[in-house]
């Protein structure tokens, strides 16, 4: 108590207990405690977001002594220790969000007028003591949602280059429409406000797609679209992109991308070559425009405007792939 005084953490004494950080083990007590060489732990904390400090420095709790444990299980299996850290790095930058979300939402929500610090301490402490174990039982949830769909895609993805076909697909147009500077606007905008970002990419792609063409589902900063027609997906695409246009400075700018191929529907998602393809070229599309796959030019027809945009190496995809953008016929042609 005397310490957190000193320090002036006293209101986050109570949190401290909870989340395991009350500073009782050095850097170098945690490598010798699991049995791995400090350099590697600190390589691992940085990834995650963590400072580094003097190794000798009493400033790790019982969670970090646990996640230096759940480490050396993961070398021990036989997993490479750059891809361990590629992994940490990616869930510090995504669990700094959902942390800092949390963070925004609890703090206004247990806000009391007169409050004193150990009573904000307290209250804290109590919340973080009941989310914890909910927000890690959805954390769970949405990774393994997640890994299920990319493991469905790989799959299907396989069976198609194994076989050259895949039984009960159809002929499809998937279009994938992305907003464009996402991730650096994260890091400028609350994310409160990120989330009605992303929300209201939901709601414009939900009021454009019409039939025959169905918003399949939106991830983060990007809406799936998918029609058998492919000249209605270029239509709603360029709907899609023009509706953000039209919002100004209020709202990023959409980029879309569209594939035309033999995919399979199982529980409402579709997987094959031209989901991944058409993510793909919305990854390498200019903000404010539509490019498609020579397939997808092909089947939307003359009704469009089309330009060329030359051919593109693709991750995931064998060939270079041709790409044209699409443009309305009123469209004034770009200067």
């Amino acid at each position: 108590m005397k310490k957190a005084v000193a320090e002036e953490r006293l209101t986050l004494l109570p949190v401290e207990q909870v989340l395991g950080g009350q500073g009782k083990f050095s850097g170098n007590e945690i490598a010798a405690e699991v049995g791995l060489p400090i350099e590697v732990l600190e390589r691992q904390w940085q990834a995650l977001g963590l400072p580094v400090s003097d190794q000798d420095a009493k400033i790790f709790g019982d969670s970090d002594l646990e996640g230096a444990r759940q480490l050396k299980q993961f070398i021990d299996a036989g997993l490479p220790e750059e891809g361990i850290t590629q992994i940490a790095r990616i869930m510090g930058e995504g669990m700094r969000r959902v942390a800092d979300a949390s963070v925004e939402i609890v703090g206004r929500a247990l806000a009391r007028p007169g409050d004193t610090e150990r009573d904000a301490g307290l209250r804290y402490a109590a919340a973080a003591e009941h989310l914890i174990p909910v927000i890690g039982s959805e954390l769970q949830y949405v990774y393994g949602l997640h890994l299920r769909e990319l493991v469905r895609n790989d799959i299907v993805s396989r069976a198609e280059l194994a076989t050259g076909r895949l039984d009960g697909t159809e002929e499809v147009a998937v279009c994938f429409a992305d907003l464009v500077g996402f991730t650096r606007l994260g890091e400028e905008i609350p994310p409160e406000d990120l989330s009605r970002v992303a929300g209201r990419l939901t709601d414009l792609a939900g009021d454009v797609a019409r039939p025959p063409v169905r918003l399949v589902k939106t991830i983060g900063d990007a809406a799936m679209l998918v029609g058998r027609e492919t000249d209605a997906v270029v239509e709603v695409a360029l709907e899609l992109v023009e509706r953000a246009a039209e919002a100004g400075d209020e709202f990023p700018a959409l980029r879309s991308g569209i594939a035309r191929g033999p995919a399979l529907e199982r529980a409402g998602d579709w997987y094959g070559s031209p989901v991944n393809t058409a993510s793909r070229v919305t990854g390498v599309a200019r903000p404010g425009s539509v490019l498609c796959t020579a397939d997808a030019r092909e089947a939307a027809g003359d009704g469009f405007r089309w330009s060329p945009a030359g051919r593109r190496k693709l991750k995931g995809v064998g060939e270079p792939v041709r790409l044209f953008r699409a443009r309305r016929e009123t469209d004034k042609p770009a200067e």
